[in-house]
């Protein structure tokens, strides 16, 4: 394996259109010349318009998946997508800190699926505080915020400075400015204005702005430039066709 390229690892679920989770995270991964592995949280029937079925891995298999990874490669960076529960995402947060420390880790929340299936809910807001403590990185949008964090925009909790991890707060859902995401880090905020491409609504564009900041970080990146450079990467993304599929490609 090349010694010029990091290793980036997708914990997601199994999209067949490959607009969203794993086959969407490696083909990030690729453009951005990172070594892409993948282990499957879901595997799901849908299309680009509709979501129809899910069936979860058995925890078990993806932490033995996960520790045959890491007992072998070095991964510098994770990018995690749909997981049926917060004991779920606990015991792989775990098993990685274990395994390695370094190792940064970038948790897309994805609670709905666009056609309002859920994926998992928020049943303890200790524990989720507990379990953030142990992620580089949360990328949620505005409705996904208010499910995490209730009151996180109308009563500002992020001047109490109890939130456990640093937030990239996606704009797309911002009816007061779309495009505008907003990044949340221990004393600084900073905006991502929008460029003035013109972009269509894709399936999966989470996913892909997640897995682009994964990329970026493992190239030690810092998580200013890596958000940033990953809006860069997401707009072209979005800009590549009219449809809810879209083309990748960096240049």
């Amino acid at each position: 394996m090349s010694e010029n390229r990091p290793i980036a690892l997708s914990i997601a679920g199994f999209d067949p259109t490959g607009g969203a989770g794993v086959l969407a995270d490696i083909k990030t991964f690729e453009q951005h010349q990172v070594t892409g592995f993948a282990i499957t949280t879901a595997n799901t029937i849908q299309t680009e318009n509709e979501f129809f079925d899910i069936e979860w891995t058995n925890l078990s298999f993806v932490i033995r998946s996960i520790e045959t990874l890491f007992q072998n490669y070095k991964i510098r960076t994770v990018k995690i997508g749909i997981v049926p529960s917060l004991h779920y995402l606990n015991r792989i947060l775990s098993t990685i800190k274990l395994l390695s420390p370094t190792t940064q880790i970038v948790w897309d929340p994805v609670l709905k699926s666009t056609t309002k299936f859920e994926f998992m809910t928020i049943e303890d807001q200790l524990d989720l505080n507990k379990i953030l403590s142990k992620i580089d990185l949360i990328t949620p949008n505005y409705n996904e915020i208010e499910v995490l964090f209730p009151g996180f925009i109308s009563d500002k909790l992020w001047l109490q400075n109890e939130i456990p991890t640093s937030i990239l707060l996606k704009g797309g859902h911002n009816l007061d400015k779309i495009g505008t995401d907003q990044l949340f880090l221990k004393n600084e905020i900073i905006d991502l204005l929008p460029s003035e491409k013109i972009c269509f609504e894709k399936h999966g564009s989470g996913c892909v702005l997640s897995a682009a900041i994964a990329a970026n970080l493992a190239f030690n990146q810092t998580p200013k430039e890596a958000c940033k450079n990953a809006k860069t990467y997401i707009e072209k993304y979005l800009s590549s066709t009219s449809t809810l599929i879209g083309y990748h490609y960096v240049q």
